[in-house]
């Protein structure tokens, strides 16, 4: 059984407590690995270390900075297959959303190597003769990541790269269900030949790890994925030193299908939608809201495409459904699918779990006035909901506390265009499902689901700050 160390400042360090912590495969519920865990002693070593490093890297020559991004890029590209195996044996991944992620990652070191180049700033009119008036952007200073174990990879990496890209130093804290993830960053940018103390990746726990990071002063930033409960907590630890966040938390997306669309296109769409990577994604669009003159039809078609859907051993490429990340999702899905079945919906599909796996399962009828219509499942777990047309389905859609992801599959062009004005959520998706994203387009919430935004020139926004300068070639007279 392999054993990894922390990550600190460019070594690799066993744990001062001694404590080491098994890494369970959630698919057999058995250790495959074993890692040292941070306390206080590391986190004061990775943020001195950080604090220390941050100004030289800052001062690297963007080409430096861009040809160690390529370097790590190609080391994990080299090693693409065994991080695959470790996604599918520690996070529960399918072979195909495995796969899909790391070749998604090392398309995210390299466009993120490509923006070293991009920091710029601008000239602004003066306001006074003899003055050349301009702004620049500057890196914030030691920046702390906190992950999610849904895409414990590519969620970050997407903060890690950035941030570093825009001269920042960074220290991650992986999510404890996925600590190797994590490592398997370090030792990428370890490959690039990043200096020392630029990153440091200690896995711990978000009591004692996290918790240290958010309110200590030489923290600038906090970034977070994760829930919205502790999102919040972050949000009002980080408020106490002014420290920056940006928060991506949960969402209980909504799909609106209207009657004008081809049915057997639109269950194609919910379902992957609803059920990727079994449903353990913020994106995951389990709130499908149906017009009415279609909606028994629709039901029936997507009940028998959920019942079609393959559970087992996340190794074979046919899978659909592998194992959920721990049993402490088994209590919620169950209480949802109670609750939900008292109050008059039909439990269509699913409901059920055999040790890890939880059957894709499906409630129709339901109805705001049950648990699950407002609250994230993450799991396996969608629910129909019946719109009389079109304005009502958006009333149903903005009726939650969420607004992270959202979809309407119509083909009316007029009907899309408003609808995209008026859902309240941070993306909206036409003829598509709410899960998606993109290395050049914002990706961030509204309301419960976050603040900030995360990819490309926009990371680089969160991950700098402005300073305006002037040159006053003729002294300025005052009046005093």
């Amino acid at each position: 059984m392999e054993e990894y160390k922390l990550f600190i400042a460019g070594e690799w360090h066993e744990t001062a407590s001694g404590k080491v912590t098994d890494d369970i495969d959630p698919s057999t519920g058995r250790a495959f690995a074993r890692v040292h865990t941070a306390g206080p002693a590391e986190v004061e070593l990775a943020v001195s270390a950080a604090v220390k490093a941050q100004p030289q890297w800052a001062d690297v020559m963007q080409e430096q900075k861009e040809q160690i991004f390529l370097k790590a890029a190609d080391y994990m590209e080299s090693h693409k297959d065994e991080i695959v195996e470790l996604l599918i044996r520690e996070s529960g991944s399918t072979f195909m959303k495995a796969m899909g992620e790391v070749i998604e990652c090392i398309n995210i070191i390299r466009g993120a190597g490509g923006e070293c180049r991009r920091i710029d700033g601008g000239v602004v009119p003066a306001d006074m003769p003899g003055q050349t008036s301009y702004y620049i952007r500057q890196p914030l200073g030691v920046v702390a990541g906190i992950a999610p174990f849904n895409y414990p990879l590519l969620l970050a990496l997407n903060k890690v790269a950035f941030a570093m890209a825009a001269g920042n130093a960074f220290i991650l804290k992986p999510a404890s269900d996925t600590p190797v993830s994590g490592i398997i960053l370090a030792k990428c940018f370890e490959a690039g030949g990043l200096p020392k103390g630029v990153l440091s990746v200690i896995p711990g726990p978000g009591g004692i790890v996290g918790d240290t990071l958010v309110e200590d002063p030489r923290i600038k930033m906090v970034a977070f994925t994760g829930s919205t409960a502790v999102g919040r907590d972050i949000a009002v630890k980080a408020a106490k030193s002014f420290k920056k966040t940006t928060l991506e938390m949960g969402g209980k997306n909504p799909i609106i299908v209207l009657k004008d669309f081809d049915l057997d296109k639109a269950v194609e769409i919910t379902a992957f939608g609803a059920y990727f990577h079994q449903g353990q994604i913020c994106m995951a669009g389990s709130r499908i809201i149906v017009e009415q003159d279609i909606y028994d039809d629709f039901c029936r078609r997507f009940t028998a495409k959920v019942n079609s859907l393959k559970v087992g051993d996340p190794h074979d490429p046919q899978t659909n459904i592998g194992p959920l990340i721990n049993d402490k999702q088994y209590a919620v899905l169950d209480a949802q699918i109670a609750d939900a079945v008292s109050k008059g919906a039909r439990l269509a599909a699913g409901g059920k779990h055999t040790g890890a796996f939880y059957q894709p399962s499906l409630l129709l009828d339901v109805t705001p006035e049950m648990t699950v219509f407002h609250e994230e499942s993450f799991g396996p777990l969608a629910c129909v909901v019946r719109a009389r047309d079109w304005e009502d389905a958006l009333s149903l859609c903005n009726r939650n506390a969420y607004g992270l992801s959202s979809a309407v599959l119509t083909n009316d062009l007029q009907k899309a265009l408003f609808l995209t004005q008026k859902m309240e959520s941070g993306m909206v998706h036409v003829n598509a499902a709410t899960v998606m994203g993109s290395r050049r387009a914002p990706f961030g919430g509204v309301k419960n689901s976050g603040m900030g935004r995360e990819d490309s020139t926009f990371s680089i926004e969160e991950f700098t700050e402005l300073k305006w300068i002037t040159m006053n070639h003729v002294a300025p007279a005052y009046p005093i």
